[in-house]
């Protein structure tokens, strides 16, 4: 009986170690989905139809990010998807998480994203024991339309609310932000920007009648100074007076948003 050459079985082995390894690079990792809870949806799995700030409006069909808005618990960010200058899908890509922020974010959120559709604005309701969440995501909507309307403008659609004034652009000009609705009262703010600063914020609007009065006068002159100091809507709340707070900085972020274009 022949043995077989050593040099045969080298070579037999070689080459199944070689086809072995082939068949493992050809094997495509499984890719992990990930679940989006609360309608909250992760920054990474945000798909092709991302489009710059106001390319929805401008290109009549699209997405458009708001502002991130800070609160006590964290960062509320809001897209729209827009078709023919109208909201047809709302969500947060970014909400607070972590503790009871979980179970706060998963009741609100949703709620959120149905009102901003149905509304087609930021006027829309918080939702109990999610306030802090509720004003954020009003503040981050309320952008994302200015930038829709500030977008349809540029292509010559005439659409927005702005009430600015001024005699060129270095020169200084007074913006009125969009009306913000709280459970209180209605808020609004109006600055006068000079050389891309905010020189000035008063609130042409705000909760009055009964206590409301008081926490007008508490909190009213803080946000006021707070945001000639910050010079953007990122300023704390005036503890207290959490609505007329959440509603302010709101109506803030939309004069802002109209006095950047």
């Amino acid at each position: 009986m022949r043995k077989s050459h050593p040099i045969r079985r080298v070579v037999l082995a070689t080459a199944a170690t070689v086809s072995g390894v082939v068949l493992l690079l050809s094997l495509k990792p499984a890719s992990d989905p990930g679940a989006a809870a609360a309608g909250v949806v992760p920054q990474q799995t945000v798909g092709a139809q991302e489009s710059p700030q106001g390319g929805a409006a401008a290109t009549g069909t699209g997405t458009v990010d708001g502002n991130p808005a800070q609160t006590e618990y964290g960062i509320v960010q809001v897209r729209l998807t827009v078709s023919n200058g109208k909201i047809t899908k709302a969500e947060a890509i970014q909400a607070p998480k972590g503790g009871t922020s979980d179970q706060k974010t998963a009741l609100a959120v949703p709620k959120l994203n149905q009102e901003a559709v149905a509304a087609q604005s930021a006027d829309i309701d918080s939702v109990s024991s999610a306030t802090y969440t509720s004003g954020g995501y009003k503040q981050s909507l309320q952008s994302a339309i200015d930038k829709m309307k500030a977008a349809g403008k540029a292509q010559g659609g005439g659409t927005g609310s702005s009430s600015g004034t001024g005699s060129g652009s270095t020169q200084a000009k007074t913006v009125t932000g969009a009306v913000a609705q709280t459970m209180y009262g209605p808020v609004q703010v109006r600055i006068t920007v000079s050389n891309g600063k905010i020189t000035k914020a008063e609130a042409v609007q705000a909760p009055k009648g009964g206590t409301s009065d008081q926490k007008t006068a508490l909190a009213i002159p803080k946000l006021n100074q707070e945001a000639v100091a910050k010079g953007t809507a990122d300023i704390d709340s005036v503890s207290g007076a959490s609505y007329t707070s959440g509603g302010y900085k709101q109506s803030l972020q939309s004069a802002l948003d109209q006095a950047g274009g």
